[in-house]
């Protein structure tokens, strides 16, 4: 990192600290960090990987987004996004408030398809077109499912889809940096889903609060134990979306075991994930084309991926490059899981000494998913890496660190 991001990040450390009332060897004992490399980031004197940033979030009891400064608001004026987050939280705040007689109701399949569009371009990495669209979506599906009551397959229906507007919300909010409303988000979906009649509804909403919230609170322990409950609930029935979720599931709890290096939990999860992948693979050669995954990819691939993540945890950064260099993304990949491989190859390329790859990497990340890219905490961890690394940044370095705000 650059000199003034490393500042910035072992200032925050040292505050929390000290709000703490913890000395460097309190916090290297919580954190299992030596002391003297804890002084060095604190000094801004060396980068903090991001193992070891997590297990020092973790130990302070504040999130990621805190240590490094988000959300990043400037940018979020620049692409006037920041305009459209105060109407989607007020539409979540009158989530449960009964609509007024004139109140038009639309009909399921209206709010289906739109649901279905805002899902897609999340998928893409569209996040102005995402939010400019979630406050009415929002209201639309909590009236439906005010107006659906009675039991049977309409209310289960119109649950799923604000459920399913919720997770689209917490996503967003995540990337973009407010955890508060993010948290909101996952609040309503966890209220939604389990009348919804998708038992892979509630499971998801799981995923995703290990995801958001325990990762972001350095707390695996609690994603990995939310992870057990998930798989516990969600019976495997063969079918493949039942596969896709319990896959992804396995996947989370592997990262999460890496991230408090619990390795031997983390082989064991992967290695369950691999069988379940195999597995996945003859039934979808058995199936008809399959319907919704929940927005979620599984297969061999997405292992592949997850021994990518355990090996960054591990700092193990030649391995991660190596499972990398081996991974070959179908063209029909969605464009932020696109871009997500790359950040993760950019940091192991960073790491390694590989830099001229790293921002090649991240240019690529950034033609996939732009504004995935652009607020994405990894970018700014790599770049300024690769920053750090020259005496000069070379123009098309200190370009892509201009328009990523590092």
């Amino acid at each position: 990192m650059p000199d003034h991001i490393e500042k910035h990040i072992g200032a925050r450390i040292r505050e929390f600290r000290a709000i703490r009332d913890f000395s460097l060897a309190d916090l290297g004992r919580l954190a299992h960090v030596s002391t003297s490399q804890l002084s060095r980031v604190e000094n801004g004197e060396r980068p903090a990987s991001p193992s070891v940033l997590a297990a020092v979030a973790r130990a302070l009891g504040v999130t990621l987004s805190v240590l490094h400064g988000q959300p990043y608001v400037h940018m979020l004026q620049k692409d006037q996004l920041d305009r459209l987050l105060a109407p989607i939280s007020s539409a979540l705040d009158a989530w449960d408030i009964p609509p007024d007689d004139d109140t038009p109701l639309r009909p399921l399949d209206e709010v289906a398809e739109r649901t279905t569009q805002v899902a897609k371009l999340r998928a893409a990495g569209e996040f102005g077109g995402v939010a400019e669209a979630l406050p009415e979506l929002i209201s639309d599906t909590a009236v439906a499912a005010q107006t659906h009551t009675a039991p049977g397959r309409d209310r289960e229906r119109a649950h799923n889809m604000q459920a399913e507007v919720a997770r689209t919300t917490a996503i967003i909010a995540y990337r973009l940096g407010f955890m508060d409303l993010a948290r909101l988000a996952l609040a309503r979906m966890a209220v939604a889903a389990p009348h919804s009649g998708d038992p892979r509804q509630v499971a998801v909403e799981r995923y995703e609060r290990a995801v958001i919230t325990h990762a972001e609170a350095s707390r695996p322990d609690r994603g990995v134990a939310l992870m057990k409950q998930a798989l516990r609930d969600l019976d495997d029935d063969g079918d493949p979306s039942t596969m896709a979720v319990r896959g992804t599931l396995l996947l989370r709890a592997s990262a999460l075991s890496a991230v408090q290096r619990d390795h031997a939990a983390a082989d064991d999860w992967l290695g369950q994930a691999n069988e379940l992948a195999e597995a996945a693979a003859q039934a979808d050669a058995a199936s008809d084309p399959p319907g919704t995954r929940y927005a979620l990819a599984f297969g061999d691939l997405n292992v592949a991926l997850g021994r990518i993540d355990v090996a960054m945890y591990r700092d193990d950064h030649e391995e991660a490059l190596r499972v990398a260099s081996e991974v070959r993304l179908p063209d029909s990949y969605q464009p932020t899981r696109v871009a997500g491989f790359l950040i993760r190859k950019a940091g192991a390329e960073a790491w390694t000494a590989h830099y001229d790859e790293a921002l090649e990497s991240l240019e690529k990340a950034r033609r996939s998913a732009p504004q995935l890219t652009r607020y994405h905490p990894e970018v700014h961890e790599t770049v300024g890496t690769l920053l750090r690394a020259r005496r000069r940044a070379p123009d098309p370095l200190r370009e892509f660190a201009q328009w990523s705000g590092v």
